[in-house]
């Protein structure tokens, strides 16, 4: 649901094949009541109420005071279900009709930087300051949507 696409739960459910309805109805509807998903347009299709549901983007981040004070097992679950979700968007991008990896300039890139928590906290700045410029974007002619994750821990003990 990136990229502020609606979504009806019928449509959800055709995505998902694999999660029973009665799931992927009780989840959509936990998490309209926490706020991650919005009522986006709602009509009436064949004397019952279909409702197109958006991801509220404000509301799907762990900000630094929630990421304090998870556990260890919230941050695992966390994360694994952050990969679940880009595996999925990625997912659908291959399947779309014309995907080209190579012309859309689709990277992903692992790599190792040492830096001291200055140097970390500066770049983290830098990078926010890159994407919040580019974040207002609206959708116009010659701009199509780009899914951007960055992710950040230490990879081992250092040894110095």
């Amino acid at each position: 649901m990136s990229g502020a696409r609606a979504r009806t739960t019928s449509e959800l459910c055709a995505r998902l094949p694999d999660i029973p309805k009665t799931t992927v109805y009780r989840h959509v509807g936990l998490l309209v009541e926490g706020g991650v998903l919005e009522v986006a347009e709602e009509q009436r299709v064949r004397g019952a109420v279909e409702r197109h549901y958006r991801l509220r983007r404000d509301r799907a981040v762990i900000d630094a005071d929630a990421a304090v004070s998870m556990s260890l097992d919230d941050h695992r679950r966390g994360f694994a279900a952050a990969m679940a979700a880009l595996l999925t968007e990625f997912n659908a991008y291959l399947e779309r009709d014309g995907a080209d990896p190579g012309a859309d300039s689709v990277g992903y890139r692992q790599g190792t930087l040492w830096l001291s928590p200055d140097e970390l906290a500066e770049m983290v700045g830098a990078l926010r300051e890159v994407f919040t410029s580019r974040a207002a974007n609206k959708p116009a002619p010659g701009r199509s949507p780009h899914l951007v994750s960055a992710i950040f821990f230490p990879s081992e003990e250092s040894a110095v």
